[in-house]
């Protein structure tokens, strides 16, 4: 079995061991443990069954995470997109007044389409055109994402009506022990302690439940009996009104995944040395089919998640990190009490860690060169403050062009970031 899984997945070339995969995996799927609890509370506000879509979420993030890992060999883990389930409880459903079965078919119709991008030549030719100063800004954008959903999930940082944003009481419980947490992972990593992620946060996760602060609400249990498999209204989402939904849908899922490869890979140094993604055909299918799955299931768009860079860090190198983080998913429908007793500062801890490592691409920028540095400041910057990847990525392709273009060094921009600006300028103007 060793051997195989070693020639399998190419583990040995790629420098690492089955030991570190599991290890990398597990760490991934502590990471994203929240999605479980998270997307059923977003979802059920449109009158789904909250079991229903906690079903779905597991299996979806199964299925996509097994087979980003068997086919296209990356060590990154899939599951329900946040920002994606808001979009498809407050702008599709409630605030379009539709049913959830029709935005399903909508994003069952999306995900079809990204299939077919996914196939065509088209696919390479946009983002391997990517310039690197992007890719370094998309990755240190994700690192900068990371770093604000980890604050405002440990309650370090929150909503401010005066100011947008401040400090909460850093004095309380939640704050204190997710940056107790950080410090840990990051005195074990200084130390080369193996699993520093894993101690960090089930150490913070131990004391939370020893002084009461978070309930442990058990092992097992077995999974909910509702279901909302084949629920889906195909034609109802066929409709002239559906027309943006569908192509926002498409738009969000396309750049997310792209920003998130691009960004977890640089990172990762899986990059070949045109500074191009290997096998990206073979991910982006793999993205593009897990959301048709996961429409089919009963769940909003299913994307490659930016909380594998935490598992990159553990030191995944290979889809079977992400095959074991699948897995997971898969025996979470049987210890969903287990993972819900993981508290949001505790995985906070690691994601701060993770977003401290992904934000050191900003020294691999030309700092010399302005029409490089700006757009992909910009556009990293504008990642975590429209809490979205695909609208930072779409500023910072518009920032590209257009100051390549005014500076006189037009010929400097490949074809594809003019394309791709072009379509986010139509997006942000009609969509």
């Amino acid at each position: 079995m060793q051997n195989w899984l070693n020639d399998f997945f190419k583990i040995r070339q790629n420098n690492s061991s089955i030991q570190t995969e599991v290890i990398a995996g597990v760490t991934t799927f502590l990471a994203m443990a929240y999605i479980t609890v998270v997307n059923p509370s977003i979802l059920s506000q449109t009158g789904m069954d909250f079991g229903a879509v906690f079903v779905a979420t597991c299996i979806a993030a199964a299925v996509g995470s097994i087979i980003m890992g068997m086919y296209a060999n990356y060590p990154i883990a899939l599951a329900p997109g946040m920002g994606q389930n808001a979009f498809f409880a407050f702008g599709i459903c409630i605030g379009m007044g539709n049913s959830w079965q029709v935005a399903l078919g909508a994003v069952f119709i999306s995900g079809v389409l990204f299939i077919i991008i996914s196939i065509l030549p088209i696919r390479e030719w946009l983002i391997n055109s990517i310039p690197r100063s992007l890719k370094l800004g998309m990755a240190a954008g994700i690192g900068l994402f990371l770093a604000i959903i980890a604050l405002t999930g440990g309650k370090v940082v929150v909503d401010n009506p005066a100011t947008l944003v401040s400090f909460g009481n850093l004095a309380s419980a939640g704050p204190m022990l997710m940056m107790l947490g950080f410090v840990i992972i990051a005195a074990l990593t200084a130390r080369k302690v193996s699993g520093a992620v894993i101690i960090g946060v089930l150490s913070v996760t131990i004391v939370a439940w020893l002084i009461g602060l978070t309930e442990f609400k058990g092992l097992v249990s077995m999974p909910p009996s509702a279901s909302a498999l084949l629920e889906l209204d195909i034609a109802g989402a066929l409709n002239v009104s559906m027309l943006t939904v569908i192509l926002t849908l498409l738009l969000i899922d396309v750049f997310d995944t792209a920003g998130t490869l691009v960004g977890v890979a640089t990172r990762a140094d899986m990059l070949d040395e045109n500074g191009k993604l290997p096998r990206l055909g073979k991910a982006l299918l793999a993205d593009s089919s897990a959301t048709t799955v996961g429409a089919l299931l009963g769940t909003s768009s299913t994307t490659s998640y930016v909380e594998s860079a935490a598992g990159v860090e553990a030191g995944g190198r290979t889809g079977l990190s992400a095959v074991v983080t699948g897995c997971l998913f898969l025996l979470c429908l049987f210890i969903s009490p287990l993972a819900q007793s993981i508290p949001s500062f505790a995985t906070g801890a690691a994601l701060l860690f993770v977003a401290c490592l992904m934000i050191r691409s900003f020294a691999d920028l030309d700092w010399d060169d302005i029409t490089e540095t700006a757009p992909a400041i910009v556009g990293a910057v504008s990642i975590p403050l429209s809490y979205s990847i695909a609208d930072g990525i779409g500023i910072g392709f518009i920032a590209y062009a257009l100051i390549k273009l005014l500076a006189g060094r037009a010929a400097e921009c490949p074809a594809a970031v003019y394309v791709i600006a072009v379509v986010f300028a139509l997006k942000f103007g009609f969509l």
